[in-house]
């Protein structure tokens, strides 16, 4: 029962934040979010995802990075405006990447609160499209 339950709590909650993201920001503000932020997550065969975060203008004062969907929470603070993650993943999920989206809610000097959603993907793949919000 329990592991039937975390897929499925995790399919709601990763549509639940991905209505809010897609909802959450105007055309204009979305692209000055673009043109701000840099990420990525990307998994490497040896078993670790390395999740990269830049911001151009160095205005950020902390970011609280989550990877969502995982059976025990990763959730980490980090101060600054740039800085790579290495988080070990033995194994690609089962049911794709889809279900480990990595947010970033971002304090930044100028913008306020920022909100920054991607998902993993593998070395040589291409990187999906980022979601930019306004919590």
């Amino acid at each position: 029962m329990k592991k039937k339950f975390i897929p499925a709590l995790s399919v709601i909650v990763i549509t639940s934040l991905g209505l809010f993201f897609l909802f959450g920001t105007g055309p204009q503000n979305k692209d000055v979010l673009k043109s701000t932020f840099e990420i990525d997550a990307t998994y490497y065969d040896e078993g670790f995802v390395k999740i990269s975060y830049m911001d151009k203008t160095n205005k950020t004062n902390h970011v609280v990075l989550e990877i969502l969907g995982m059976e025990k929470s990763f959730q980490k603070t980090l101060v600054g405006s740039k800085f790579v993650e290495t988080v070990e993943f033995s194994t690609p999920p089962k049911y794709g990447w889809k279900i480990h989206p990595i947010t970033f809610l971002i304090d930044h000097q100028d913008l306020g609160s920022v909100s920054l959603k991607t998902e993993i993907h593998s070395f040589g793949e291409p990187a999906p499209p980022i979601i930019y919000g306004n919590p």
